[in-house]
């Protein structure tokens, strides 16, 4: 058993019971893992939001490339894995590691934060580096126009809300003002981390990943 990178997050939850070894919330993930391996059962994520972020990820780089000047950066479609992880960073060259996180819209994208709003993407980060032997690593959030088709779903969901049968160009105007950011600066688009290797977390992750890999063959051998 392995644990992919953007799910480390997931297992590095502390518990909220004394005397407990793994979180509820590492317990369900691995409890996945399980039922995927014994009867092939996936269980499937998709919203809006990662749609999003699948659709307009090679403009988010291209915008970051912009904005923090590196010489040339590009999708990176890699596998890396070692014995605890398993992960594709977004953009690995022989310069940068690169995490790209797309908004989905202004409310969303962290304009005022200082420190990393998700802690879940400082630990993928670090099995990021971790896998491709990296030191420093970039996480990078942005502000991209929503994809035509996307904003027209978005006008239906709202017409429908609002039990509206004809168009409505006040509705219409406010969703997609919501969509659209390219009047904003580009240096405003992007909010960028710096993130350094840590070896103190690495260990923590291979400890939590071997608890992850107990309980699992526990519930391999009882379901």
């Amino acid at each position: 058993m392995k644990v992919r990178c953007s799910q480390i997050g997931k297992i590095m939850t502390n518990p909220r019971k004394s005397g407990e070894v793994l979180s509820q919330t590492a317990k369900t993930y691995v409890q996945d893992l399980v039922l995927l391996e014994k009867y092939g059962i996936r269980k499937e994520f998709s919203s809006r939001y990662t749609d999003k972020g699948n659709e307009v990820e090679d403009l988010s780089i291209a915008l970051v490339n912009d904005v923090l000047n590196f010489k040339f950066i590009y999708k990176n479609d890699e596998h890396f894995t070692n014995d605890w992880v398993t992960g594709t960073p977004d953009v690995n060259t022989d310069e940068v590691l690169i995490d790209v996180k797309s908004s989905w819209d202004a409310s969303t994208f962290p304009f005022f934060e200082t420190e990393i709003p998700n802690k879940d993407y400082f630990y993928q980060l670090q099995g990021y580096m971790w896998l491709t032997g990296k030191t420093e690593s970039v996480l990078a959030y942005c502000l991209i126009d929503t994809p035509l088709e996307m904003v027209e779903d978005e006008v239906r969901r709202a017409h429908w809300k609002l039990h509206l049968i004809e168009e409505n160009t006040e509705v219409r105007n406010e969703i997609e003002s919501k969509h659209k950011f390219s009047h904003i600066p580009n240096n405003r688009r992007v909010k960028y981390w710096f993130v350094q290797r840590d070896e103190s977390v690495i260990e923590q992750i291979k400890e939590r990943v071997e608890l992850c890999r107990e309980y699992y063959n526990l519930l391999m051998k009882t379901i």
